[in-house]
């Protein structure tokens, strides 16, 4: 998993790129990134799906501010980006959610 970062002179937005390895969709069909950036909607924001089986995404977010966010795995599996800045604790059980800071 990868995050990278671009932020964008004259403007108070970063470029914020994701990327979900091979290794961890495990041939996934379909990837699906869901956070506080999109109001945790498992539909608004798919993924691309490469040649190489990683999955990427692009997103504009606001600068100064953490988001959290997870990735949905065709419909069923829910994990992680195992390079997030930091995680905290899910208000849903026992697990964490990833967070990114621009």
């Amino acid at each position: 998993m990868c995050i990278k970062k671009q932020y964008v002179k004259n403007k108070p937005i970063c470029k914020v790129t994701f990327r979900l390895q091979k290794e961890v969709a495990l041939s996934a069909k379909a990837v699906k990134i869901v956070g506080e950036f999109n109001d945790w909607s498992i539909k608004a924001t798919p993924m691309k799906g490469l040649k190489n089986g990683e999955f990427k995404v692009t997103l504009d977010l606001d600068v100064d501010k953490e988001y959290q966010f997870r990735y949905l795995i065709d419909d069923m599996r829910w994990e992680n980006d195992g390079n997030a800045d930091k995680y905290v604790p899910s208000p849903y059980g026992e697990c964490e959610n990833s967070v990114v800071v621009v």
